[in-house]
């Protein structure tokens, strides 16, 4: 079974019908480490989940990479703007390993929503699941030191550390280098 569909059926009941259409839908490609799913200013309206690999979202501020978010196997990605509004993006999705993906076109994810409720309830649970995971996040980056929030990156993906490189790590946690090996040491 496809992974993407497999990940939808995780949210709810998908009938033979709506796998038969999503099966017509759902596109994959192998990327090579160093490419871009997208890049600032684009407009790439999929939603993919990664079957095998990893990549990382950033910003660009001040001619400084801000890495915001990883994104590891058998997790539903995406960029919001040109997913949900087909506005270009403010960031940048690259690969950090060679990676096989699974997407589908908003577009055709929007006549699935329209066409059947049961997606369109699926549809609802993967973006309030979305909504707990930036809450966290925000939560974290507010109220966490950057010790607890090492801690909790090593407690989600314990794999991190091994296949990120540490300055990729420490500007997702919002500290310099120096910082992330004093809290390693400990």
């Amino acid at each position: 079974m496809n992974p993407l569909i497999k990940k939808f059926k995780e949210y709810g009941t998908i009938p033979k019908k709506i796998e038969e259409e999503l099966i017509k839908s759902i596109r994959s490609k192998t990327k090579q480490k160093g490419e871009f799913f997208l890049k600032s200013g684009q407009i790439v309206s999929s939603l993919f989940l990664i079957e095998t690999g990893l990549v990382r979202s950033y910003y660009i501020k001040d001619d400084r990479e801000i890495n915001s978010w990883f994104g590891f196997e058998n997790v539903i990605l995406g960029a919001v703007y040109p997913l949900f509004y087909s506005q270009p993006a403010t960031e940048n999705i690259q690969f950090l390993e060679t990676s096989t993906y699974h997407y589908i076109s908003s577009e055709d994810l929007n006549n699935l929503y329209n066409k059947y409720q049961e997606m369109n309830t699926i549809g609802r649970k993967m973006a309030e699941e979305y909504c707990v995971i930036l809450e966290q996040r925000i939560s974290s980056l507010q109220t966490e030191s950057a010790e607890q929030r090492y801690n909790s990156l090593l407690t989600f993906q314990p794999g991190a550390i091994q296949r990120i490189s540490l300055g990729h790590i420490a500007s997702y946690l919002g500290i310099s280098q120096e910082t992330l090996s004093r809290i390693r040491r400990k």
